[in-house]
């Protein structure tokens, strides 16, 4: 018997080097290790790589037996006894004798391309592991053999890093002295071939006759383009099409079906989800987790993990691509896409609804998880005739998405294409109205703003929709407080929260409106009313479980603790604030809160740490929009923060703590705001010069500044 039968290699391994580890070490605990993947990601090359690597752990020899190109079962014994080469030309059962040559010693035996032959192979393989103790198997395939004390390696695609050395090692070698330039073309391309291995090196054996950025431009038809593979390649491996299309050949109708129909799916999917999208009388909803099992096991759907938002799967862009094109063969698409559409429309709703209640946290993960088929079915709405108001319902339906998680730039743009559409229909432009004049606000584009609002009203005014009048009144209100017009943001407050109480209508954008009216109070100084209001508010919040309008809250009473002279209680509410608002990706109110913190970190004495949070700060306002939205009144305690810091440590070192502050990624400024540590004194005093002293411990009552037409005194 040869030692080895694996191939020479004729270019180089790249990258996998956590994968091999975890296959040497799976290889040195278990008998039986299947490595699963989808068509084209590496599955063969990576496991003859560690057959390679640990050949020398098996002193009777490592052998390959090649399984792709055989299609009748019953050859599958005869394959193994050709490649392991027992001299017995008897009437016995090959797997007898099989058994017998390898009972006594110890053999890796590497099966490739089984998952057409899955059962004759798993009863071989067991047969042979229970008469030869000393034998291993490695297993490549698109499912596992599912033999007792299997171990499963799914193969994932490349990660970005590996995939953009193998693009460019491969690149290289049909094109010497290739250089990627700008390297983000290439990174797009990686992706965008979902670090596919095979896929990969396609692409690069096309780069002598077109370049990088013309690849990426002729992906939207991959199938065609990806087609010249090396001569010499198994017959599976030549084009990305074949590659694909082999893992079809193996599904049953109704998996092929599915497959079809998951591909409506812009991003990760729930199963039920699935079951609402893609069943009909030749899918019913009882079969459906049956055949997605089945898919997910030969490696066409994957699992997106359980995160917050729960279990989701998810199909690589190439899959998905080869699914659609049977789905356009099949003439389904279209029904399919509405769907799909109505779908994440109640998914919308169901989110809008549940905002306001303990589960906000998931509400805001399952948003997260969905945006990309949200895209697709706002997209949808957009681009069929006579469904605009289904795109003006979405996008305003969304508010909480894009004002509460963080997304003020992507709501802004489905806000401005909807509305641009006539509908017809007065309900769903309405709420699409006062939805972009609330975001229009925050990004600090009071034009837009002014704009929406009054179409708004109008309208609403007009056919008498009392709601829309009262968020109409609002968010005019809430223009009038950024816009430093505190009597006229308390006068239209009041009467939109007088409205709101009429209509009986209670959810976080009316707690909200309570607390916008509380900060024109605390801006004008009436810190007991702002407290009793945001105290309401609190109550309100802790009820529900609400916790996003629950931050602005704490924001305020931190503001007026601070005014009273009570840091520790400021820092309190403050890192409450911020915990809240990191955690929903709410960038217009953890800035705030950032913003307090640093007035608060130098009334403690801390002038350095007060330096690096307002670089901080200065950092995230450029993502949300007009630092401070322009307001003198919101400026002020950044105003009275940077002249304190100033006067302790000196315009050179307060710049420099500034740029430390700017430097800090999110995350990393979020961790800093949070640990409240000074910083060690002497490092700090040798790069501070010309300072005046560091400030008081604690600042006395008299000492708080009171905000007054928006300039701080005292």
């Amino acid at each position: 018997m040869r030692r080895s039968n694996l191939p020479a290699e004729l270019n180089r391994f790249v990258g996998r080097d956590a994968e091999r580890g975890e296959l040497d070490q799976l290889l040195a605990d278990f008998r039986l290790v299947t490595v699963v993947g989808v068509g084209g990601v590496g599955k063969t090359r990576l496991v003859v790589q560690a057959a390679r690597e640990a050949q020398k752990r098996y002193c009777d020899g490592v052998h390959l037996v090649e399984l792709a190109g055989l299609r009748d079962p019953e050859l599958v014994d005869h394959a193994l006894a050709e490649a392991l080469g027992p001299a017995d030309q008897t009437s016995r059962p090959p797997r007898e004798v099989l058994a017998d040559h390898l009972a006594g010693r110890r053999v890796l035996l590497v099966l490739d391309g089984f998952e057409h032959l899955v059962d004759a192979c798993a009863a071989v393989v067991r047969r042979l592991l229970l008469s030869a103790p000393g034998l291993t198997v490695l297993a490549a395939g698109r499912r596992p053999l599912r033999v007792d004390g299997e171990a499963v390696l799914a193969l994932a695609p490349m990660p970005d890093g590996d995939a953009v050395r193998l693009f460019t090692d491969r690149a290289r070698a049909v094109c010497p002295g290739f250089e990627a330039g700008d390297p983000d073309p290439v990174r797009e391309l990686c992706r965008r071939l979902d670090g596919i291995p095979l896929a990969l090196e396609l692409a690069a054996g096309r780069l002598p006759a077109l370049s990088v950025e013309q690849v990426l431009e002729r992906l939207d038809d991959r199938f065609r383009l990806l087609t010249r593979g090396s001569r010499g390649a198994a017959a599976r491996h030549r084009t990305l099409r074949t590659a694909i299309g082999w893992s079809h050949e193996l599904c049953t109708p109704e998996e092929r079906l599915l497959w079809a129909r998951l591909s409506v799916f812009a991003g990760p999917f729930d199963l039920e989800a699935v079951e609402y999208v893609c069943t009909g009388p030749e899918l019913p909803p009882e079969r459906v987790l049956d055949v997605l099992d089945e898919l997910i096991a030969q490696s066409v759907v994957l699992r997106d993990g359980t995160g917050p938002a729960g279990l989701r799967y998810r199909m690589l862009d190439t899959v998905a691509a080869y699914g659609a094109e049977w789905l356009s063969a099949l003439g389904d698409t279209p029904r399919l896409r509405r769907r799909h559409r109505d779908w994440y429309m109640g998914l919308a709703t169901w989110c809008e609804l549940e905002w306001f209640s303990p589960r906000q946290a998931e509400v805001a993960a399952c948003a997260e998880s969905a945006l990309p088929n949200l895209r697709a079915a706002l997209e949808l709405c957009l681009e069929v005739p006579g469904e605009a108001h289904l795109a003006q319902h979405l996008a305003g339906t969304l508010w909480f998405y894009w004002v509460g998680c963080g997304r003020l730039s992507e709501g802004r743009h489905w806000l401005d294409r909807a509305v641009a559409l006539e509908s017809g229909n007065e309900d769903a432009r309405l709420k699409a109205l006062w939805v972009l004049g609330y975001v229009a606000i925050l990004q600090g584009d009071g034009t837009a703003a002014v704009g929406a609002l009054h179409e708004c009203g109008e309208r609403a005014e007009r056919v008498g929709h009392a709601l829309a009048q009262a968020y109409t009144t609002h968010r005019k209100g809430c223009l009038a407080l950024l816009s430093d017009d505190m009597q006229g943001a308390q006068e239209l407050l009041g009467r939109a929260l007088a409205a709101y109480r009429k209509l009986g209508e209670l959810n976080s954008q009316v707690l909200m409106g309570q607390v916008e009216l509380a900060i024109t109070k605390v801006f004008q100084g009436d810190l007991e009313a702002a407290v009793a209001l945001c105290g309401e508010v609190r109550e309100v919040c802790e009820e529900r479980g609400e916790r996003w309008t629950r931050a602005y809250a704490l924001y305020v009473l931190a503001y007026a603790a601070w005014t009273r002279g009570d840091p520790v209680a400021a820092r309190e509410l403050l890192d409450e604030c911020v915990v809240i608002d990191h955690a929903f990706h709410d960038l217009v109110g953890l800035v705030l809160a950032v913003e307090l913190l640093a007035l608060v970190t130098a009334g403690e004495g801390d002038p350095v740490e007060a330096a690096v949070l307002q670089g901080a700060a200065g950092r995230m306002w450029e993502s949300v929009g007009p630092p401070l939205f322009g307001s003198a009144y919101f400026s002020a305690p950044r105003r009275l923060c940077e002249q304190r810091v100033r006067e302790a440590l000196g315009q050179e070192a307060f710049l420099a703590y500034v740029a430390e502050g700017r430097a800090l990624e999110l995350d990393a400024a979020v961790e800093r705001a949070l640990s409240g540590r000074p910083r060690p004194a002497a490092p700090a005093a040798e790069r501070v010069r010309g300072g005046r002293g560091l400030l008081p411990q604690t600042r006395k009552p008299a000492d708080s500044p009171t905000v007054k037409g928006g300039e701080p005194t005292g």
